[in-house]
């Protein structure tokens, strides 16, 4: 299905594997121009080539730290000299520790702070007003449910998820009235090399296997089985166009009825 999407460009962090290189392709493949960002330049660059050559639109790999201000702020700029007005962007990149309050370090929780809640922030802040005053846009925050179903062993994960809710909201308000559009994606076990390390993590907690691990979280999941990214790519790509038009400030799972609040 067509989404209306060409000439469109975005901005993609996490891009070079999981779910952000998967949403970087579903929109590749809508005839969007991708800034693919992430910390590995190579592995960057090898997915980015794959993706043009796969699609034929045309990607721009930039490495960045997106825990450093100073490299996000220059890679967003960057993408902006080198791509024109950024249409949507996609806040991906964010890799929070399972753990207790007895784990929850300063120092891991200043990185998941700078990396997921001050990178998505940090982003928005620089490619929002563009949007704004072109009167379209999107952004699409990927989150996760541990914001609204906390657990104990997850603890930073999910205070930082719970603070990017707020976030999402608060920015939808701002930026309704400009026509630009804010979403939050939350995915649930989804099989991507991020949640083969979140189960070692929880095994290391529990002192089951990861075997074990792995099907505890799959028993807590309504479908029985993990979630593939092209069912949150696909997704993400419906909410960039104008098929969604009339959806902002609101999240949406993507866990197989794994969430079970109001």
């Amino acid at each position: 299905m067509k989404l209306g999407l060409e000439g469109r460009t975005a901005l993609v962090t996490g891009a070079s594997l999981g779910i952000g290189l998967a949403i970087a392709r579903e929109l590749a493949g809508e005839g969007v121009t991708i800034a693919m960002v992430a910390r590995d330049a190579t592995r960057l660059a090898s997915a980015a080539a794959a993706i043009t050559a796969e699609t034929g639109a045309r990607t721009i790999p930039m490495a960045c730290d997106l825990t450093d201000p100073a490299q996000r702020d220059a890679t967003a700029q960057r993408a902006l000299e080198t791509l024109g007005p950024i249409d949507i962007l996609v806040n991906n990149a964010g890799a929070t520790p399972m753990g207790r309050i007895a784990d929850a370090t300063d120092a891991g929780w200043q990185k998941s702070l700078g990396l997921k809640l001050l990178g998505y922030a940090g982003m928005a802040r620089i490619l929002t007003p563009p949007m704004r005053q072109r009167r379209w846009g999107r952004v699409v925050n990927i989150i996760g449910r541990s914001g609204h179903q906390p657990r104990a062993n997850y603890l930073i994960g999910s205070s930082v998820n719970a603070s990017l809710l707020a976030f999402t909201h608060a920015l939808a308000q701002e930026c309704a009235p400009d026509n630009v559009l804010v979403t939050g994606v939350n995915p649930g076990p989804i099989a991507t090399p991020r949640w083969d390390a979140l189960v070692a993590q929880g095994a290391a907690d529990t002192g089951r296997d990861g075997t074990a691990e792995n099907a505890a979280a799959i028993a807590s999941v309504a479908l029985g089985r993990l979630g593939t990214i092209e069912e949150v790519s696909g997704l993400v790509a419906f909410l960039c166009s104008d098929r969604a038009s009339f959806i902002t400030g609101t999240m949406i799972d993507v866990d197989g009825g794994g969430t079970r609040c109001i």
